[in-house]
């Protein structure tokens, strides 16, 4: 598989062709993908052919759209048959796509999809940057209707903890940047608090984004909707993400999905705000998206506004976070549920 292979060794698979090929192909699967090799036209033919079965390291098992075709949401089967889901989001000044970085996950979030299957696998760093690569190779042929043609904006929000997958989730932002091209500030990798990743995150060169996703400021709360927090405890987690912000200059992102009766109080909103102002953060607040395993429920919206308010007069910056495709189950793990229950 070519997106399995590291880039700097494509040449290995084509021991009987000129050296620049590989440089070549290094350019069409990073630089300008596509989705056929077909398209790689100054390839000689029968190597396009040779190359053609070992293009994608997934197949698509779904793809579903919403928001005039600006919102595309895949469920992707890896080689041995994985599901994993990407989701493309177009906006008039950047094109984000969210990506998975493992096959289910460990965290065992209560209100998360992708956490009521469990942990699989790690992905690899070829199956990560495999999703950016699709995107771009996608919009080539199929524009979306009102957005830039390219990925300019990845999150590592889809399914799974990416720095519970380091060396993956590493190697793919490499990728990213030095062969797509991609500027570091465009990548958010998002994590639910895993210590030792974050701090490992902070060493790295590239000042990428990082989002914290904390859903609760009591500890005996957050336990019962993040359970890591028993191992990595909040305090922890606060202090990491403002050693980031300290030794990066980069704002960190507090995640915070909105859940009727559990974690909509004031008293939350006060202890949020209160850590937002403590390392200079920036909340974002979604409300959640009901999945068939879990009784949580969103708010309704004089409790999200009350919410907000109280955030806002607390001294915190915050946005209400885009809801895009809720219609085509674009929360993570959700379309693989869909699928799983035909």
């Amino acid at each position: 598989m070519l997106y399995l292979t590291e880039p700097d060794r494509l040449g290995e698979l084509l021991p009987d062709q000129p050296a620049y090929r590989a440089t070549q192909l290094r350019e069409w699967l990073y630089a300008r993908p596509v989705l056929s090799t077909n398209d790689m036209t100054n390839l000689p033919e029968d190597l396009r052919t040779a190359l053609a079965g070992d293009l994608w390291p997934f197949t698509v098992d779904l793809a579903q759209s919403a928001d005039g075709g600006e919102t595309v949401k895949w469920l992707l089967r890896c080689t041995d048959g994985a599901p994993i889901e990407t989701v493309l989001m177009g906006y008039r000044s950047r094109t984000t796509i969210c990506i998975s970085s493992q096959v289910g996950c460990a965290m065992g979030c209560t209100f998360c999809a992708t956490g009521q299957f469990g942990f699989e696998r790690h992905l690899g760093a070829g199956e990560i940057t495999a999703q950016v690569a699709y995107a771009n190779a996608v919009m080539r042929d199929h524009p979306l209707p009102h957005s830039p043609q390219r990925v300019s904006n990845v999150v590592f929000m889809g399914m799974g903890e990416p720095l519970a997958n380091y060396r993956n989730t590493i190697e793919s932002i490499r990728r990213m940047i030095e062969d797509m091209g991609m500027s570091a500030r465009g990548i958010t990798v998002s994590t639910v608090g895993f210590v030792p990743g974050m701090r490992k995150l902070i060493e790295e060169p590239w000042p990428v984004n990082l989002a914290v996703s904390l859903h609760s400021t009591i500890p005996s709360e957050r336990t019962k909707l993040v359970p890591i927090n028993d191992r990595y405890p909040i305090d922890e987690v606060v202090d990491a993400a403002g050693e980031y912000y300290n030794r990066k200059g980069r704002r960190v992102s507090l995640e915070w999905t909105l859940i009727a009766g559990e974690n909509d109080s004031d008293e939350e909103a006060v202890g949020l705000a209160r850590i937002a102002r403590q390392i200079h953060a920036h909340v974002n607040v979604i409300s959640v998206n009901p999945t068939p395993l879990s009784d949580d429920k969103p708010p309704d919206r004089d409790a999200i506004r009350r919410f907000v308010g109280t955030l806002k007069r607390e001294g915190a910056n915050v946005t209400i976070r885009d809801t895009r495709g809720k219609d085509i189950d674009a929360a993570c793990g959700q379309l693989r549920m869909r699928a799983e229950q035909r």
